[in-house]
């Protein structure tokens, strides 16, 4: 699948394409549904679907200083872009640039003459362009005068809510992960290069591959039953720390998973780390001993729920 630059030309075998338009954060439920209808559409029509994401993310480019909220990165995205059918992935980069274009240029430049976009697939909430003065009404508009098309796709609802980021963003905050697979369609991921720690897990039994949180969004902090893959396609289980790790200074944000029964050099290597279900809390330990008790029964627990 192609990543391409929303900014440039598409490529003439990808224009007269139908086009998802969203920013598409955590591919939820609701997001799924609008990228099936553009996928749905282009194979019954015979072109091409593409699936057009903003990064960064307009709110981090309007309130920079807002904590983490991510939930997928840009590689994440274009493999469940892929997934879901999707022939390439264009990336709209948020700057400044974009932010002063109108809602009529966008239309006019980045989706007719830039893309060569037949049609358009979004959510009914749509919102575009400088000061957000476009929405799907206006979309409409201007597709009719551009020659566009436009479908705007229902909210997808779950117990009888809209399918939202936030909604997701709040589970994993409260520790919810079933809640969050659910809205998701798959276990919530991070995906990151494992680092050299001061390996403090090596001499007590516990060798973990550490991963730095990045962008995404801060769940919950504490003790995790994860499922691991590897570069190669492997899939480990394992027991993962999400926090700071009060017991040992100084303090720093790290996901540290334990694979069971794997040993391995995992450093350098990206791999991506599910959240399978939460545990306990994180807690400060007066000793290693006691550290490793806990740690014994946190693994026993991990093996049961993954079991």
């Amino acid at each position: 699948m192609e990543r391409l630059d929303g900014g440039s030309a598409v490529p003439e075998r990808l224009r007269g394409g139908i086009v998802a338009l969203g920013n598409f954060d955590g591919f939820h439920l609701g997001h799924q549904a609008v990228v099936g209808r553009a996928v749905e559409r282009a194979r019954a029509e015979g072109r091409t679907a593409l699936v057009a994401t903003f990064d960064p993310h307009p709110v981090r480019f309007f309130k920079p200083d807002v904590p983490p909220f991510r939930l997928t990165t840009l590689d994440q995205r274009q493999r469940l872009f892929a997934a879901a059918g999707a022939d390439a992935m264009l990336v709209f980069r948020f700057d400044a640039e974009l932010a002063a274009v109108t809602a009529e240029e966008f239309v006019s430049d980045r989706l007719v003459a830039r893309i060569g976009a037949a049609g358009v697939t979004t959510g009914e909430d749509f919102t575009f362009g400088k000061g957000r003065g476009g929405n799907v009404e206006v979309l409409k508009r201007l597709g009719a005068e551009h020659g566009l098309s436009v479908d705007a796709v229902c909210p997808v609802e779950e117990d009888g809510e809209a399918v939202s980021s936030s909604r997701i963003r709040e589970a994993l905050q409260a520790g919810d992960c079933e809640t969050a697979a659910r809205l998701l369609t798959r276990h919530f991921a991070i995906e990151g290069v494992v680092e050299h720690g001061d390996k403090r897990g090596r001499t007590i039994g516990y060798p973990t591959a550490n991963i730095a949180l990045g962008n995404y969004l801060r769940p919950r902090f504490g003790i995790y039953a994860v499922r691991g893959r590897l570069p190669d396609g492997r899939v480990l289980q394992g027991a993962a720390n999400l926090g700071v790790r009060p017991t040992f200074e100084p303090a720093k944000e790290l996901l540290e998973p334990y694979f069971f029964d794997f040993d391995g050099d995992l450093y350098g290597q990206v791999i991506e780390v599910e959240l399978v279900s939460f545990i306990r809390d994180e807690q400060r330990f007066d000793g290693i001993d006691a550290l490793k008790a806990q740690m014994d029964r946190d693994c026993a627990e991990a093996r049961r729920r993954l079991g």
